[in-house]
């Protein structure tokens, strides 16, 4: 007798569904799309040459290391640069409060392991990143829908739910995804005292802190918390679990990340991920670690702010000139997306299908809020597509939109 398998399935699988970002780039195979929807990169700024040299060193010199098992923790160059790395953003941490994680996914996956017991309140901007919700819905988490405004998460909001006794705080304090928004120091401080008040615990991500435009930077919760305990010349313990990724500095293929944290829960994470995937690949660590040195990063980084830098401006210039009066959005200093609101009457997830067939795709706001909202927004990606691709798709995106304000 064949076996039903949906009476075998684990009950936590009725939280599993697919993430609508992943269907949505499934239209990019559709010829002349031009897509903003995903966050991905452009490969017009990956480094394909400094990849292959790294790659030939490695193998020639350490083939043997390179191909063999290793620590779950992550490879100890890789991580020993980590730290200087950290040190530069005002932390002072060892390599104990690191983990290298595959990708960031993986990173927030752990975090729920580790923390979430089913109808654990998780405290969350509205909207927030659909990555994290997605890995923490396996776990049965509650979400707690936090107002922002155009400086992000509402310290007044955010205390008036600490009443729940939330698990923790996550936070994307740096060109949100999705908003493109950014919190700035003083509310960075606000938050970081209400939660230290509660007890409550911040997970901040920092997939994007790197690829500022305009501005100045602002250090990371986690420098600030760390300020805040006087804490600089000791290895962290404090209040934040910070994350961050190569993906958006070399490319996102390593599927290499890290995860900085007070030693006890950075130990809770090493056994989660040993019954996970034993560690992340040697190679591609020490690829990472042989490409960063002599300072490759700084390079890199010019270039791929210089490139993002003017598709970002391409982007805002002709949303100002073709965009209807009704429509508004963000102005992201930095990042990969911009948010744009439009009169509550449209739905963007109805839109789309018109858009795609106008052959321009983005991303609709409302999976970006675990319970309910944005339904008349949408995420606009403008890393991957050329200048002559954005000032195109944002033409066809515009009228798109004026039809559906007039009815049609």
């Amino acid at each position: 007798m064949k076996t039903s398998w949906e009476t075998r399935f684990a009950f936590r699988t009725n939280t599993l569904m697919s993430s609508a970002i992943r269907e949505i780039l499934k239209y990019t195979q559709i010829p002349d799309l031009i897509s903003f929807a995903g966050g991905l990169p452009s490969p017009d700024v990956f480094p394909i040459e400094a990849f292959k040299a790294a790659c030939e060193k490695v193998l020639s010199t350490q083939g043997s290391t390179a191909l063999q098992y290793s620590i779950t923790e992550g490879n100890i160059q890789l991580r020993e640069f980590l730290v200087e790395l950290t040190a530069e953003q005002g932390v002072k941490v060892d390599i104990d409060n690191i983990l290298i994680t595959n990708g960031s996914q993986q990173g927030l996956d752990l975090l729920g392991k580790i923390f979430i017991n089913r109808g654990d309140k998780i405290l969350v901007e509205a909207p927030s990143y659909l990555g994290a919700l997605q890995a923490w819905n396996t776990y049965g988490a509650d979400y707690i829908q936090i107002e922002t405004d155009d400086d992000g998460i509402i310290p007044e909001a955010l205390e008036k739910a600490m009443r729940v006794g939330p698990k923790f705080v996550y936070l994307l304090p740096n060109f949100q995804n999705p908003t493109g928004k950014t919190i700035p120091l003083g509310r960075r401080k606000e938050l970081i005292e209400i939660c230290e008040r509660f007890g409550t615990p911040i997970i901040e991500d920092d997939p994007y802190g790197k690829l500022r435009y305009e501005g100045e930077d602002i250090p990371s919760v986690m420098a600030l918390d760390s300020q805040m305990r006087n804490q600089t010349d000791q290895p962290y313990d404090g209040n934040v679990i910070y994350t961050s990724t190569f993906s958006k500095i070399l490319a996102p293929g390593l599927r290499l990340a890290w995860v900085i944290a007070p030693k006890e829960v950075i130990q809770k994470l090493v056994y989660s991920k040993q019954g996970t995937d034993l560690h992340t690949s040697t190679f591609v660590q020490m690829i990472a670690h042989e490409i960063t040195k002599n300072n490759f990063l700084d390079g890199q980084l010019k270039i791929i702010k210089e490139a993002y830098g003017k598709r970002r401006q391409v982007m805002l210039d002709t949303l100002t000139e073709l965009f209807p009066a009704e429509a508004s959005w963000t102005v992201p200093q930095g990042g990969l997306f911009l948010w744009v609101t439009l009169p509550e009457s449209i739905r963007t997830e109805d839109m789309l299908k018109k858009a795609v067939e106008r052959k321009v795709a983005y991303v609709p706001g409302s999976p970006f809020f675990p319970n309910d909202g944005g339904e008349n927004t949408m995420r606009l990606n403008f890393s991957n597509a050329s200048e002559e691709e954005i000032v195109e798709g944002m033409k066809r995106l515009s009228e798109v939109i004026k039809n559906e304000l007039a009815g049609n």
